[in-house]
């Protein structure tokens, strides 16, 4: 029972923490609906301001009611047993082995996935419809759907099949095992993404030559950075919210704009975005981040492989494990349930290091392109996607990867 107490005051204080800081935004950014900071009075209209606070609440609001039902849905596979439901019923059919653990944990994943799919779809065509950022019909959105049910099961049933045989037959080193695979897995995930993946789900196109192409390839220059091409996606079927990003590794890195960012910012402003997008390869923040989450990961699957051994781990979390069978796949479902109560209080860190690499960004992108236009193109952004620009300072902190606009572009202007 000690455990079932730890992880029910972890369960109850990071919900609590959640719905506070999800209120706290939401006060926050009413309060200063009517007033727009005064270095964007000039730039950004009361009613464009307005259409922003609104936009933040509405998404906090349903937020809210999607971590109610999360937290209705952890407590009923765990404690209220769920999962030991599921798990017996397979165990019947199946018998214990690695078919059912496999069963037992694509039938956490539709199940989710199912109850998500109300969310998702109403972000889309309500949500999203409500302030005019959606372009997606319904036929798309079950395009990709299935795209994506398909493309999940063809990658991630191999893969937890290996896992499962690990924990089965490598022995008590099984999770150092699996941690290899793990990252040689996410490696070729990293250099498919751009020629096999994305492609499946948008249409991409080589910029066309003239004035941008010139501009962007000379920054390239500046920044001794080399891609495989420069490329522009059809963001605009989906949303109409635009970005700029690059992918892939080594010789398949390729720059990637939305189409809908090169209709609304200017050359200077485009270059700008992307000036500050290379900052993050160039300071390294790519590496480190796949560092660290490849520590992380060795450090996660160590935790796993002594969790996975231990009786309490299962019967405190409301399920029986198997005393002469399998229980890899239990222990797997088990641990990718519970552990994000215990991550959660890491947000704050993660948060924290972004915005930092942020920072960093921006300084790279003043310094190789031009600050005036990443200002400018960060204020049609935070215009065109309805960003608020008074968020609450705590919920900042512990949520946000980007730090606030009146800040990040002060930063900006003493770097002119």
């Amino acid at each position: 029972m000690t455990f079932t107490i730890i992880f029910l005051s972890a369960f109850f204080l990071s919900f609590g923490i959640r719905y506070w800081l999800a209120q706290r935004q939401i006060r926050y950014v009413a309060q200063h609906r009517d007033v727009i900071p005064a270095e964007f009075a000039t730039r950004i209209s009361l009613v464009e301001h307005q259409k922003a606070a609104d936009y933040t609440i509405a998404k906090l609001r349903l937020g809210t009611i999607e971590n109610i039902l999360s937290a209705i849905v952890l407590i009923s596979f765990t404690l209220l047993g769920g999962l030991e439901y599921l798990n017996q019923q397979l165990t019947q059919w199946l018998g214990n082995g690695i078919s059912q653990q496999i069963a037992l944990l694509c039938s956490i994943f539709i199940i989710t996935g199912v109850l998500d799919l109300p969310f998702s779809w109403y972000k889309q065509f309500k949500l999203e419809e409500a302030f005019g950022f959606n372009r997606m019909t319904l036929k798309l959105f079950c395009l990709d759907l299935l795209k994506g049910v398909v493309l999940g099961a063809a990658l991630g049933l191999p893969l937890l099949w290996v896992i499962l045989s690990l924990m089965a037959e490598a022995g008590p080193l099984w999770w150092l095992w699996t941690w290899f695979v793990w990252t040689a897995f996410n490696g070729l995930l990293l250099w498919l993404f751009p020629t096999f993946i994305a492609p499946l789900f948008n249409k991409f196109k080589a910029l066309e030559d003239g004035p941008l192409k010139i501009q962007i390839e000379q920054l390239l220059k500046r920044c001794d950075f080399a891609s495989q091409g420069l490329f522009v996606m059809d963001g605009s079927t989906r949303s109409a919210h635009g970005n700029a990003y690059f992918t892939g590794i080594g010789k398949a890195k390729r720059i990637v704009f939305f189409d809908t960012l090169i209709e609304k910012l200017n050359p200077g402003e485009v270059e700008a975005v992307l000036a500050h997008e290379l900052g993050h390869f160039k300071r390294k923040h790519i590496r480190k981040r796949l560092l660290v989450s490849f520590a992380l990961s060795l450090v996660v699957l160590a935790l796993l492989g002594w969790l996975s051994g231990q009786p309490w781990f299962y019967f405190d979390l409301g399920v029986t494990p198997s005393l002469s069978g399998y229980n890899g796949g239990l222990a797997l479902a088990l641990f990718m349930l519970v552990s994000p109560v215990f991550g959660f209080f890491l947000t704050p860190l993660n948060s924290l290091a972004s915005r930092k690499h942020e920072y960093e960004a921006d300084n790279f992108a003043a310094e190789k392109s031009s600050a005036s236009d990443l200002i400018s193109a960060l204020v049609k952004l935070y215009q065109d996607n309805a960003s608020t620009l008074t968020p609450d300072p705590l919920y900042t902190a512990f949520y946000s990867s980007h730090p606030p606009a009146p800040l990040r572009i002060a930063n900006l202007k003493q770097s002119r």
